[in-house]
């Protein structure tokens, strides 16, 4: 299975500053030019920037130090040395970054290309030459270049999706998701399949896409870390729509729809605001009365049936997802 990293904390330098030039003007028939040392170049920044490339931050190291290449040294004749080559990290959309050290917000990098810088480089020292004055015409010194910036950086990734899939292990999350999209993730019938987020993409009728999330399995106590915990909740707080997908063969069907919500409130109390309808799956392993009795426990237009295995009532889930991303556009 790959490595999924939705958050990290990593050690960024910039560079440091080049050296200013002690130099003093020679050639043929001027023995004693004057001074002409050149300032040392900048230290390159390091920038954390956004890439749709990017699904996650498994690769990026926890005990590497990411640095940026340091500024060169003046040198005679006035040259003044080379900036340092800045350092830019790629990462996803919908990543945060955090100062480790203050818990400050940084950034969050929610579009293509949208960076931010992490630290900046040092200046570069200045040369002899800048220092020559009416009362100091020959200076024998120079600025070192100032050092970079070491710090500690927090990634912490919310996956940006339209629609988030929420069910308990086991609910039939990624068939459903395999069934409405072009994603594959890992099916198989037992609880906890799903370790690490999928994403899909469903085309609309407009021609638009959007990307479903499915978000592995919530427990009772979700919110406080049990199970996979607050780990993956957090990538539900971006989604526009979700779809509480429940196993309809549950014995107690509306009591898990309640603590699905409670876990979502608990953790963040608008998640139960967002739009959202119930998917009760599964519906091939029982009959068409008992379907029907379990549906009238949830209000008309909040409910939808499904058998994501045998891919009944997919077409009308993605219908209604449809109406609903339209809605979301309108507003």
């Amino acid at each position: 299975m790959p490595k999924f990293t939705d958050t990290i904390t990593i050690r960024v330098k910039s560079g440091n500053g080049g050296k200013g030039a002690v130099s003093f003007h020679r050639e043929k028939y001027i023995p004693k030019g004057g001074p002409d040392g050149g300032d040392g170049g900048k230290g390159g920044d390091v920038y954390i920037q956004a890439d749709r490339s990017y699904y996650n931050l498994s690769h990026l190291f926890k005990d590497r130090i990411y640095r940026a290449e340091n500024g060169g040294p003046g040198s005679g004749n006035y040259k003044h040395g080379r900036d340092g080559a800045d350092l830019t990290i790629r990462v996803p959309l919908g990543t945060q970054v955090i100062n480790a050290e203050t818990g400050e917000t940084i950034a969050d990098l929610l579009e293509e290309g949208a960076r931010c810088l992490a630290c900046a480089g040092g200046i570069g020292g200045k040369g002899n030459a800048f220092f020559r004055s009416a009362t100091m015409q020959t200076p024998r010194f120079s600025q070192p270049g100032m050092p970079g910036v070491e710090t500690l950086i927090t990634l912490n990734l919310k996956l940006i999706a339209d629609i988030g899939l929420v069910g308990l292990p086991n609910a039939g999350k990624s068939t459903l998701l395999a069934a409405m999209t072009n994603a594959r993730p890992k099916i198989a019938d037992y609880p906890f399949t799903t370790l690490v987020p999928n994403l899909g993409a469903l085309r609309l009728s407009d021609g638009s896409l959007c990307t479903v999330a499915d978000i592995p399995g919530i427990i009772e106590g979700a919110h406080r870390g049990l199970g996979l915990g607050l780990s993956f909740l957090q990538h539900i707080e971006r989604v526009k729509i979700i779809l509480y997908v429940i196993d309809i063969t549950n014995d107690d069907i509306a009591y898990v729809f309640q603590l699905l919500r409670q876990e979502l409130a608990s953790y963040n109390q608008a998640l139960i605001e967002k739009p959202y309808r119930v998917v009760l799956n599964k519906t091939d392993l029982i009959d068409d009365k008992t379907r029907d009795e379990r549906t009238r426990l949830f209000e008309d237009n909040t409910v939808l049936t499904a058998s994501a295995l045998r891919g009944d009532g997919v077409a009308e889930l993605m219908d209604c997802i449809d109406k609903l991303m339209e809605r979301k556009g309108a507003a």
